[in-house]
Protein backbone atom coordinates (compact mmCIF):
# COMPACT_ATOMS: atom_id res chain seq x y z
CA UNK A 1 0.00 0.00 0.00
CA UNK A 2 0.82 3.32 -0.37
CA UNK A 3 1.51 6.14 2.60
CA UNK A 4 -1.57 9.33 2.18
CA UNK A 5 0.51 12.14 2.55
CA UNK A 6 -2.67 14.21 3.46
CA UNK A 7 -3.09 11.68 6.49
CA UNK A 8 -4.13 13.84 9.69
CA UNK A 9 -2.03 12.31 13.19
CA UNK A 10 -4.48 9.61 14.37
CA UNK A 11 -6.28 8.47 10.41
CA UNK A 12 -5.38 5.51 8.25
CA UNK A 13 -2.67 6.69 6.62
CA UNK A 14 -3.50 4.17 3.20
CA UNK A 15 -4.44 4.99 -0.22
CA UNK A 16 -5.55 2.71 -2.18
CA UNK A 17 -3.55 0.37 -4.27
CA UNK A 18 -5.65 1.40 -7.42
CA UNK A 19 -8.47 0.00 -9.52
CA UNK A 20 -9.20 -3.57 -9.39
CA UNK A 21 -8.43 -3.78 -13.14
CA UNK A 22 -5.06 -1.70 -12.57
CA UNK A 23 -3.63 -4.27 -9.41
CA UNK A 24 -4.55 -6.95 -11.77
CA UNK A 25 -3.04 -5.28 -14.69
CA UNK A 26 0.27 -4.77 -12.00
CA UNK A 27 0.51 -8.23 -11.17
CA UNK A 28 -0.39 -9.43 -14.68
CA UNK A 29 3.11 -7.47 -15.18
CA UNK A 30 4.82 -10.25 -12.87
CA UNK A 31 3.33 -13.34 -14.82
CA UNK A 32 0.42 -13.03 -12.34
CA UNK A 33 -2.80 -13.97 -12.92
CA UNK A 34 -6.01 -15.61 -12.67
CA UNK A 35 -6.42 -19.30 -13.80
CA UNK A 36 -9.71 -18.90 -15.60
CA UNK A 37 -11.86 -21.00 -13.37
CA UNK A 38 -15.17 -20.14 -11.53
CA UNK A 39 -14.99 -18.00 -8.67
CA UNK A 40 -16.82 -19.51 -5.65
CA UNK A 41 -16.13 -17.32 -2.94
CA UNK A 42 -16.06 -13.47 -2.51
CA UNK A 43 -12.55 -13.06 -3.53
CA UNK A 44 -10.52 -13.10 -7.16
CA UNK A 45 -7.18 -15.27 -6.70
CA UNK A 46 -4.16 -14.65 -8.71
CA UNK A 47 -0.88 -17.19 -9.69
CA UNK A 48 2.17 -16.06 -9.80
CA UNK A 49 5.63 -17.25 -9.77
CA UNK A 50 6.12 -18.95 -5.93
CA UNK A 51 3.01 -17.20 -4.34
CA UNK A 52 -0.73 -16.69 -4.58
CA UNK A 53 -2.51 -13.34 -4.09
CA UNK A 54 -6.27 -13.14 -2.84
CA UNK A 55 -8.13 -9.61 -3.65
CA UNK A 56 -11.66 -9.56 -2.53
CA UNK A 57 -14.08 -8.91 -5.08
CA UNK A 58 -16.56 -6.85 -3.61
CA UNK A 59 -14.59 -3.45 -3.97
CA UNK A 60 -13.55 -1.69 -7.20
CA UNK A 61 -11.12 -0.21 -5.08
CA UNK A 62 -8.59 -2.30 -3.84
CA UNK A 63 -7.25 -1.57 -0.14
CA UNK A 64 -5.16 -4.71 0.32
CA UNK A 65 -4.11 -7.76 -1.37
CA UNK A 66 -3.37 -11.37 0.78
CA UNK A 67 -0.36 -12.87 -0.41
CA UNK A 68 0.83 -16.50 0.53
CA UNK A 69 4.14 -17.32 -0.70
CA UNK A 70 5.19 -20.64 -1.81
CA UNK A 71 8.40 -20.90 -2.66
CA UNK A 72 10.19 -18.29 -1.20
CA UNK A 73 13.35 -18.32 -3.66
CA UNK A 74 11.24 -17.86 -6.85
CA UNK A 75 8.47 -15.35 -5.36
CA UNK A 76 10.78 -12.79 -3.43
CA UNK A 77 12.81 -11.36 -6.64
CA UNK A 78 9.87 -10.98 -8.00
CA UNK A 79 7.56 -9.26 -4.93
CA UNK A 80 10.47 -6.64 -4.27
CA UNK A 81 10.42 -5.72 -7.97
CA UNK A 82 6.65 -5.92 -8.06
CA UNK A 83 7.09 -3.15 -5.17
CA UNK A 84 9.95 -1.08 -6.17
CA UNK A 85 7.85 -0.86 -9.66
CA UNK A 86 4.46 -0.10 -7.85
CA UNK A 87 5.12 1.75 -5.17
CA UNK A 88 3.75 -0.43 -2.92
CA UNK A 89 4.81 -2.55 0.07
CA UNK A 90 3.99 -5.32 1.57
CA UNK A 91 3.94 -5.95 5.35
CA UNK A 92 4.32 -9.99 6.87
CA UNK A 93 1.74 -10.22 9.42
CA UNK A 94 3.65 -12.79 11.60
CA UNK A 95 6.80 -10.83 11.94
CA UNK A 96 5.15 -7.05 11.34
CA UNK A 97 8.59 -6.25 8.60
CA UNK A 98 7.47 -3.97 6.30
CA UNK A 99 9.00 -4.46 3.15
CA UNK A 100 9.61 -2.81 -0.07
CA UNK A 101 8.44 1.04 -0.34
CA UNK A 102 7.06 3.03 2.78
Amino acid sequence: MRPDPDAEPGEPAMLALGRRAEVVDTFGSFNTSEDGSTRTSGTDVLYGPGFVVEIASGQDDVMQAMIVVQDEDIAWPVLSRLCRQSGWSMTDMESGRVFGSA
